[in-house]
């Protein structure tokens, strides 16, 4: 099951952490800008450590397929 959302309805389509309005970038921008998960967390609440792993094994499983699609 997902925990990523995407509906064109909700916050113009951006993906979002399935149950909340907090949009996956959020999460991919703190890390590459050095804070820690547990900084996201703090600042997102809704948002668990679990959902959050999950989201980004979700997003490195659909990077991987992409690229192996294309060779």
């Amino acid at each position: 099951m997902s925990v990523i959302h995407k509906d064109p309805e909700t916050m113009g389509g951006t993906p979002i952490f399935k149950g909340t309005r907090v949009p996956l970038r959020n999460l991919f921008d703190y890390l590459a800008e050095g804070p820690s998960m547990e900084e996201f967390l703090e600042n997102f609440p809704g948002v668990s450590r679990e959902t959050a792993v999950a989201a980004l094994d979700e997003a490195y499983s659909a990077l991987v397929s992409k690229l192996n699609g294309r060779q």
